[in-house]
C-alpha cells in the first residue's frame, strides 16, 4: 500500500511517499525558497562564447544562467540541422528570449536553461514547439500505448508536442483534452507576459509543493494522503481534477498528539537514510560518499555471515544493497554519476542477478535513471538526471575543521 504524508507549516512544507510504511521518496519546500526548475523567464543574453558553443543569460538571479547550443536547436531531432551551426548564428549579446530553467543553480554555477519549453500537467506534458508525440515507457500495454498516442495526435496542433505521462493510462479522452487545454492557456499567458515585460523577469513559476504532490505522486495505487492541517487537506481536495477515471485517494487530517512525521516513522527513517553509513536489514551496510563530480557507494557484509557459502552470502548482501541504493537515490535526490562498489562476485550469474535487481529497482523512480553497467574494474555505473541539489546538502552539515573528510592536518611543530 502506498501513502503520502504531508506536513505543512509556516516555515516549511515536507512530503514523503511511503510504500508499505517504508519511505521511498521525499521532498520539501520553504515559502521563500521555491524551486527554480521548470520556471520560465524572459532573459537577456549577456555574452556568447563560440568556443564553448554556449551563452550566458541574465534571468534576474544572482548568477547568470548557462544556455548550451543543444538547448537552442529544435527539440525534435529530425528538425535539427545535419551540421551544428555556431552559436553566434543563433543568439547575440543583448537579445531577449524566453528560457526555462532545466537545472537549479548549484554552488558556484548558475542555472542551466533551455528553449525546449515543457509544461507538465496532471496527465500529460505540453511542449509548444516540439512537434512530436511520446508515451511514457512505463506504460507497458501496447494497446494502451497506441490508444494514447492516437488521441494525442488527434488533439495536438502540428507545431505542438505532447508526452503522455504514466498516470495517463486508462484516462478518457475528455480528461486528456481538458489537461491539454489548461496547458495551452498557460502558455498563451506566458507569451502575453513576455510581450509586455522587460528582461530579465519571471514569466511563470512551476507549481508549489502541494500542487506538485498531486501532479507527480498521486497514482491509482496511492490509498490515502495524510496531512497535518485542515487547510492543506481542503486545498488538495480542490486541486483534484474532476472527471478523471482514476480513483481519488482518501485525504484525511492527522489528529494525534504525536507530530505527523514521527507518527508514521518518517523522521526516524530520514535520519537513517542521510547518514554516511546506512545499515541494510540483514546486517550489511553501505558507505555513501558524495563529491562534486559523482557519488560513490561502497557495499560491505558487516554483521551478515550467511548460511550456505561465500558466494551466496555476497549475492544476498549485494541484492539487498541494490534495492536500498535505488531507494536512497530517490530519498536523497542524488543526481549525476553514481558508482557502486559491490562486494566482489565470482559467478557471471551473480553479477547478472545484481544488475537485473538494480535495473528493476530504479524503474520505480520518477526521475530518469540509467543503469549503464559494469565497468572493467567491476564497479556498477549509473546516471540519474539532476535538476537540483540533493537533500544531503541541506540535512548534513559539513564539519568546518575537516571539510567532511573525517581527517585534519596536524599543526607542524617547529623547533626553536
Amino acid at each position: 500500500m502506498k501513502r503520502i504524508v504531508l506536513q505543512s507549516g509556516t516555515d516549511m512544507t515536507r512530503v514523503a511517499l511511503l510504500e508499505d510504511e517504508l519511505v521511498v521518496e521525499f521532498d520539501m519546500e520553504r515559502p521563500l525558497e521555491r524551486q527554480q526548475a521548470g520556471s520560465l523567464y524572459l532573459g537577456r543574453v549577456v555574452n556568447v562564447l563560440p568556443g564553448m558553443q554556449a551563452a550566458f543569460v541574465d534571468i534576474g538571479l544572482e548568477k547568470n544562467a548557462f544556455l548550451y547550443i543543444d538547448d537552442l536547436l529544435p527539440a525534435h531531432l529530425e528538425k535539427q540541422p545535419a551540421v551544428k551551426p555556431s552559436i553566434t548564428e543563433l543568439v547575440r549579446p543583448g537579445q531577449t528570449l524566453i528560457v526555462q530553467v532545466d537545472k537549479e543553480p548549484s554552488g558556484t554555477k548558475g542555472a542551466r536553461v533551455t528553449t525546449h519549453y515543457s509544461l507538465p500537467g496532471r496527465w500529460l506534458v505540453y511542449m509548444p514547439d516540439a512537434a512530436y508525440v511520446a508515451v511514457s515507457r512505463k506504460i507497458e500495454a501496447e494497446g494502451e500505448k497506441k490508444r494514447l498516442k492516437a488521441l494525442a495526435e488527434e488533439m495536438r496542433r502540428p507545431e505542438e508536442g505532447v508526452i503522455l505521462r504514466t498516470v495517463s493510462a486508462g484516462q478518457p479522452a475528455e480528461a486528456l483534452l481538458h489537461d491539454l487545454s489548461l496547458l495551452r492557456e498557460r502558455w498563451r499567458t506566458v507569451l502575453a507576459a513576455a510581450k509586455s515585460s522587460k528582461a530579465p523577469c519571471l514569466l511563470y513559476r512551476d507549481a508549489d509543493l502541494l500542487q506538485r504532490t498531486l501532479r507527480d505522486l498521486v497514482r491509482e495505487d496511492v490509498a490515502d494522503i495524510v496531512v497535518d492541517c485542515a487547510p492543506a487537506a481542503e486545498q488538495l481536495r480542490a486541486l483534484l481534477q474532476p472527471g478523471a477515471s482514476a480513483a481519488a485517494p482518501n485525504i484525511r487530517v492527522h489528529d494525534g498528539e504525536v507530530p505527523l512525521f514521527d507518527a508514521f516513522g518518517v523522521t526516524e527513517q530520514l535520519e537513517r537514510a542521510f547518514r554516511r553509513k546506512v545499515w541494510l536489514p540483514s546486517g550489511g551496510y553501505l558507505v555513501v560518499d558524495q563529491t562534486e563530480a559523482l557519488t560513490v557507494v561502497d557495499v560491505n557484509t558487516g554483521k551478515y555471515t550467511g548460511k550456505i557459502d561465500l558466494e551466496e552470502t555476497v549475492l544476498h548482501i549485494n541484492l539487498e544493497a541494490a534495492e536500498t541504493i535505488a531507494r536512497l537515490l530517490r530519498i536523497r535526490n542524488i543526481g549525476g554519476i553514481v558508482i557502486v562498489d559491490f562486494i566482489d562476485m565470482e559467478r557471471d550469474s551473480s553479477r547478472l542477478a545484481v544488475l537485473t535487481r538494480m535495473s528493476d529497482s530504479v524503474r520505480r523512480d520518477r526521475i530518469k535513471t540509467n543503469v549503464v553497467g559494469w565497468t572493467k574494474l567491476g564497479l556498477l555505473e549509473l546516471t540519474r538526471r539532476k535538476s537540483r541539489d540533493n537533500w544531503s546538502e541541506l540535512f548534513v552539515q559539513t564539519c568546518p575543521h575537516c571539510q567532511g573528510k573525517g581527517r585534519t592536518i596536524p599543526e607542524l611543530q617547529h623547533e626553536n
